[in-house]
Parts: C-alpha cells; sequence; structure tokens
C-alpha cells in the first residue's frame, strides 16, 4: 500500500508538472504583466523613503578616544555593553519629545520613534544612530539633532561615561525605500502562481474526457476504440478525403 501510495503520488505530481509545462506561455506572460504592475505600483504609489545616519563612540572615565591605540580588549568589550543602555536613553520619551521640540517637527512621541533606530557597529565602541523619513532633508535635520542632545543627555544620566560624535549626518541621496527590483520579483511571482492556480483549479473539475490519453493515464483498462471527429476538417489524417470517409467533392461542398 505504501509503495503504490508513493507511486500514486508520483504520477499526480507528473501530471501537474506536464499541465503547468503545457500553459507554460500563458504562466510566463501573466507573470510578466504581474511584475511590470508592481513596477509601476512602487514607483507611482510608494513614497520613497531615505536614512540618515549619525556615528557616535562610546566614551568612559578608563579611556579615551584620544588613546585609542592603548585600548584593551576587556575596554571594549565594556563600552560595547554600555551601547544598549545609550540607544535606551537615546529613544526614551523625555529625549524624543526635545528632539521634535528643538527639530520643529510636527510628529508624537510615538512616530518618531518608529523613525528612529540604533544598533551597535561590529561589536565595537561605536554605534549608529540611523533616521528614516520620506524626506531626505529631515532626515539628516533630526540625525544632527539627536547627536546635539544626546551626549548631553547621556553624561546627566551615567555616571563617568559619555559619548563623543564621530561623524554628523550628511543628506542623503538615494533611497533606501521601495526596491523596484523587489516588488517586480514579488509581483513575477503572485503572477505565476495565481495563474498556476487558475489553471490547476479548471483542470480539477473539468470532468470531460477530451482524449484516450486520459484514460490510459488514469485508468487500469485497456482501451478497446476511440471514436474520431466527423466534423473536424482533416489534415491528411484519414486519408486522400480530408473529411472521414467524405470524397472530395464533398469537402467543397457538393454531395457526398
Amino acid at each position: 500500500m505504501g509503495k503504490k501510495t508513493d507511486e500514486e503520488l508520483t504520477i499526480d505530481l507528473l501530471q501537474v508538472f506536464r499541465l503547468l509545462w503545457k500553459y507554460i506561455v500563458l504562466i510566463l506572460i501573466v507573470a510578466m504583466i504581474g511584475a511590470v504592475l508592481l513596477f509601476f505600483y512602487a514607483r507611482m504609489f510608494v513614497t520613497p523613503k531615505y536614512e540618515a545616519n549619525a556615528l557616535f563612540y562610546v566614551n568612559n572615565s578608563t579611556f579615551s578616544l584620544s588613546s585609542a591605540v592603548r585600548i584593551s580588549t576587556g575596554e571594549l568589550n565594556a563600552a560595547a555593553d554600555l551601547v544598549d543602555t545609550y540607544v535606551a536613553i537615546m529613544q526614551s520619551r523625555a529625549n524624543m519629545e526635545q528632539v521634535i521640540e528643538e527639530s520643529g517637527v510636527n510628529y508624537t512621541y510615538e512616530q518618531l520613534r518608529q523613525m528612529v533606530s540604533a544598533k551597535a557597529v561590529n561589536s565595537t565602541g561605536l554605534f549608529q544612530v540611523t533616521v528614516r523619513s520620506t524626506n531626505p532633508e529631515e532626515a539628516r535635520n533630526l540625525a544632527n539633532v539627536i547627536a546635539t542632545i544626546l551626549p548631553a543627555k547621556i553624561s546627566d544620566i551615567v555616571s563617568n561615561s559619555s559619548v563623543v560624535v564621530v561623524d554628523y549626518a550628511v543628506t542623503p541621496h538615494a533611497r533606501v525605500s521601495p526596491s523596484y527590483t523587489k516588488y517586480a520579483a514579488i509581483g513575477f511571482l503572485l503572477g505565476a502562481v495565481l495563474c498556476s492556480a487558475v489553471i490547476l483549479i479548471i483542470s480539477f473539475f473539468d470532468d470531460v474526457i477530451h482524449d484516450e490519453d486520459y484514460i490510459l493515464q488514469n485508468f487500469n483498462e485497456p482501451l478497446l476504440a476511440s471514436i474520431p471527429d466527423l466534423t473536424a476538417r482533416g489534415s491528411g489524417k484519414y486519408g486522400k478525403y480530408g473529411y472521414y470517409g467524405a470524397s472530395e467533392k464533398a469537402k467543397k461542398g457538393g454531395v457526398a
């Protein structure tokens, strides 16, 4: 039974593959249409977003940026551990509201916090603050306001520790989203999947026997005979008469 079940499953998969391969041109056309539609959707309706980055260096009481040559691995690990604390301070409500006030933007605390992110750079004492916005100038201004506020805020909260601004943000010129290639790839995949699904559904509910191959492939019974289509035009299949059993005169419209 297990072997039979496996064989039946293999035959079903082969039939699905043959059916889809039969309509491969149609599937590719629909997939290309989907890719083009999503590509133009991204170009026309998805607002581009830009990112501006400010870079900071964690500085504690035991070492400074100027003595970086003499910094030990343990000191770097200690600095890296402070990054998470500084990121949490940066994303606090008080700090975000101060950024809103000084930058003059019309955002709530929740909206601005979604626009701002931070991460450590390669597990070092450096961390990067990223601001994402639909306006590149706004992204740069917000990142630089954070760079202005954050060092003083951290020195007030964390004793014997501070941050040093390594790089201020500059105006980004290239968008970070949307990715037109990604949209086109998704559209191509969706078009191919939807077209294949429609073909399989139509085939599943089709209960008409179209040819003898269907019987030979799906039933373990011999085929005794088949009735040809007497109304179809011949192409030499049934001999010189064109119509099965009809004369050339009948083929041209005369009486057999």
